[in-house]
């Protein structure tokens, strides 16, 4: 049985040790960005007549104020005005951690378990002279939340606040794309590792887990999400419960990301761990090409569905689809990235937003053959002053998956 380039002929204990002598320095968002990025907000509340902010506690709360606090049944979060004003809030028992983990301090209101943090928020907005205001509640709220903030208080007009914050949070910085290139980077010497280390009998829960490992190798706290399939198990997008054996001239799929300073890496790749059918080669050569038609179709002021036309109708050429029929693509082309690994725009048919520099998009257009196998190449782009930018190098071919005699 003949390999792929890159794929078998190492140990876990060498690959590991590969990846830790690697190094990936980095620079946090300063200060002054998360300054620079309340300040956009604060000209959507101006543009959009909002008197505040509600920002829950979650990735919006991350981007706008540096607090990294997850979400949970108690209200955490802060207010932010159409003035300027940033205030915390919180349970009593949680304002020395609070403080603890804020990036940017300010003045905290606090809430006893007996007590309403909606009437809180209430009464903090009517201190403002907000109390009739339009208060814009954080999309990713909970129900309950949002309904508990009416219901304390009837005077104020709410709204979803998710437009304004996606009008901030789509276009990525500099310092964003800065640190994604280098979550992505070790991502695919990790994948460089997982291809290295199978092995006929090997099960898709140790290279899961091996893979958890590696993403630690290289610094981050493990991996943020690991998808590992064999055989036909690839034709299902998300995966199967249960586990799979590695047997010669097995159909692979891995898809896997980590964290970096809370931004997302996510790459995968598909390649066949032995000898592939002319039927996996067709489909292979359909999928990178329906990959790059999408990265040529992403240009500047085009809407974000161009390129999952673009994508599909390359697909149609090599005889699958059209639209979501099977064998075919089965879901949207891409989905924006940053904080969230799934965030708006999407490139998706229907998504008219134009393609603007900063945007940061996957490109994954999956072909899905039923019940034999399915192809998903996975790599992200951002938008450029003069169009769309790999942060990683799509892959190379199937008997190189990763370029290493290209």
């Amino acid at each position: 049985m003949t390999l792929p380039i890159g794929v078998g002929g190492a140990t876990m204990e060498d690959e590991l040790a590969r990846l830790r002598a690697l190094s990936f320095p980095h620079s946090p968002i300063s200060s002054e960005e998360y300054q620079t990025r309340r300040e956009r907000l604060i000209a959507q509340m101006q543009a959009h007549n909002v008197g505040a902010v509600y920002l829950n506690a979650g990735t919006n709360l991350y981007y706008f104020t540096g607090l990294k606090w997850y979400a949970s049944e108690r209200l955490v979060g802060a207010l932010l005005t159409v003035s300027g004003e940033l205030i915390y809030l919180a349970p009593h028992f949680e304002a020395g951690s609070i403080a603890d983990f804020w990036l940017e301090p300010g003045p905290l209101a606090l809430w006893h378990e007996h007590e309403s943090p909606y009437a809180l928020v209430g009464a903090e907005l009517a201190r403002l002279g907000l109390a009739e205001a339009t208060l814009a509640v954080d999309g990713s709220a909970a129900f309950f939340l949002a309904d508990g903030l009416r219901q304390a208080n009837p005077n104020l007009s709410l709204i979803n606040a998710d437009p304004l914050l996606t009008a901030c949070r789509a276009c990525k910085s500099p310092a964003e794309i800065a640190l994604m290139q280098t979550a992505k980077a070790k991502t695919l010497e990790v994948h460089k590792s997982a291809a290295r280390i199978l092995r006929e009998g090997i099960s898709t829960s140790e290279v899961t887990a091996f893979i958890n490992e590696a993403h630690k190798a290289v610094g981050a706290s493990g991996s943020s999400f690991c998808i590992v399939l064999f055989g036909v198990a690839t034709s299902f997008p998300h995966g199967v419960k249960e586990a799979q054996i590695l047997k010669p001239n097995d159909w692979v799929l891995i898809d896997t990301g980590c964290l970096l300073e809370g931004y997302n890496s996510d790459i995968t790749r598909s390649y066949c761990f032995g000898e592939a059918s002319d039927a996996q080669r067709h489909a292979w050569q359909a999928e990178k090409a329906a990959q790059i038609a999408a990265f040529e179709a992403a240009q500047l002021g085009q809407p974000c569905e161009a390129p999952d036309y673009a994508a599909r109708a390359e697909l149609a050429r090599f005889g699958f689809g059209p639209d979501y029929q099977l064998p075919g693509l089965p879901h949207r082309t891409g989905h924006g990235c940053g904080l969230d690994i799934h965030e708006g725009p999407y490139l998706v048919r229907g998504d008219k937003t134009p393609l603007a520099t900063g945007m940061v998009f996957s490109n994954e257009p999956m072909l899905v053959v039923p019940d034999q196998f399915g192809v998903r190449l996975e790599d992200h782009f951002y938008m450029g002053d003069n169009g769309p930018v790999w942060f990683t190098q799509p892959s190379h071919s199937l008997d190189d998956p990763f370029g290493l005699q290209a």
